[in-house]
């Protein structure tokens, strides 16, 4: 059955999870944070997979890609020489 309490954020954006909501976390541990429309859902990170972990990643360094576009911190170039460069990395 599932355990549900009521809390609330404060001006810093903190949410404390109640106590009895929280036993099986330890000070430390590392939570990823999921956010679907609605619900915000927090799962420990060693209970993910490497792909799990690998497709977060890939996902953070688009958003950041993204951004730097929208700032204009890009440079265009012909596709075969794009292509040449990552083949380079």
């Amino acid at each position: 059955m599932a355990k549900i309490d009521i809390t609330k954020m404060s001006s810093k954006g903190q949410i404390v999870i109640p106590q009895e909501l929280r036993e099986d976390f330890a000070e430390g541990d590392k939570i990823v944070v999921i956010r679907n429309h609605d619900q915000i859902i927090l799962k420990k990170a060693d209970k993910f997979d490497k792909q799990l972990k690998e497709d977060l990643d890939f996902a953070r360094r688009t958003e950041e890609a993204y951004k730097r576009y929208a700032r204009g911190n890009f440079k265009r170039m012909p596709a075969q020489d794009f292509l040449k460069e990552i083949r380079n990395l």
